[in-house]
């Protein structure tokens, strides 16, 4: 998932109610990013998200950035799924107009009723601006959105329950907005501090979900070697590194793939029940999904591989 932050002060809209809780239910305390898993072929695509959903894990967490359309792959995921829930991680809003983003949606919840969470998000003008896109303030941009997506029409038949949605936030006003416009927010590159000042933040009701990097490995350096490459394509992302900053780490802590002490801040590594254990620092935070991003040097396999121990620490509560 790829995510801009909040930079305007426009006001909000007049909000919804949050349906978070409901929302938390469904996916259950852990999910799953579909990561290296997505860049492979349609066919070892649906034979890993079967495994996953074998494994046990609540909801499997697609992004698009420049592999899939997201919406597509979710349905690629959903139709070889029986019960999984599948959400966007994120479906970037520059990449579709409101209306084709909202009857997308509806569509998906309509066809696999309860089984599918719009994720969406600003992304980067890095990402955005060579698709022909004037980049404009992530948070202005997502207010204007969000009411063209709750009007879009539809003649199709509606889902039942419509489809929840989520905002990819960091900072105090896209999280406000995740609270108030939408069932709650997806937060990405985010130590367990983070995790508990957006609690506090959202309030108890809306849904909060943060990834967590994780790489199965014996050592620090072992676990470099995973995530270096991860870390040094998310720090070089200026919301990130605001975030991180405004968290209190020195911008010198974000050069390249990272300080160690932000390493270690960031990634959870060492064996599963290690590994785990940091998943459950987030749920004690205020989390109520966690979704797990296993760190891999290749595609289906080592995903997997990755993944195996991980599932009876994580969704035993061990």
């Amino acid at each position: 998932m790829v995510t801009a932050d909040d930079s305007s002060t426009a006001a909000a809209a007049p909000s919804p109610s949050p349906d978070g809780r409901r929302l938390a239910a469904r996916l259950g305390p852990v999910g799953v990013s579909l990561g290296q898993l997505a860049l492979t072929d349609a066919t070892g695509l649906r034979r890993g998200v079967r495994a996953i959903e074998a494994l046990g894990f609540g909801a499997i967490w697609c992004g698009e950035a420049s592999g899939r359309e997201a919406l597509t792959q979710a349905a690629i995921v959903l139709a070889a799924t029986e019960r999984i829930v599948v959400a966007t991680g994120i479906a970037n809003i520059w990449a579709r107009d409101p209306v084709a983003m909202a009857n997308g949606a509806r569509a998906l919840s309509e066809a696999w009723p309860g089984r599918f969470v719009l994720g969406l998000g600003a992304s980067h003008a890095r990402l955005v601006e060579p698709r022909g896109h004037r980049y404009a303030p992530p948070l202005a941009a997502m207010r204007r959105y969000l009411p063209q997506l709750a009007a879009a029409p539809y003649t199709a038949p509606r889902p039942e329950p419509p489809p929840a949605t989520v905002l990819a936030a960091l900072g105090p006003r896209m999280l406000h907005l995740a609270a108030h416009q939408a069932d709650g927010a997806h937060t990405y590159l985010v130590p367990i501090a983070h995790t508990r000042w957006a609690r506090q933040t959202l309030g108890p009701r809306p849904l909060l979900a943060p990834e967590q990097a994780c790489a199965i490995a014996p050592d620090r350096a072992g676990a470099r070697r995973l995530a270096d490459s991860h870390l040094r394509t998310y720090l070089a992302l200026p919301a990130y590194r605001r975030n991180l900053e405004r968290l209190g780490w020195s911008a010198a802590a974000c050069e390249g793939a990272g300080s160690d002490s932000l390493f270690d801040a960031l990634i959870a590594w060492g064996p599963a029940d290690a590994v785990a254990a940091r998943a459950r620092l987030h749920l004690e935070a205020g989390a109520d999904h966690v979704v797990v991003q296993a760190l891999t040097p290749g595609r289906t396999a080592s995903l997997l591989d990755q993944l195996r121990p991980l599932a009876g620490p994580l969704l035993s509560g061990r």
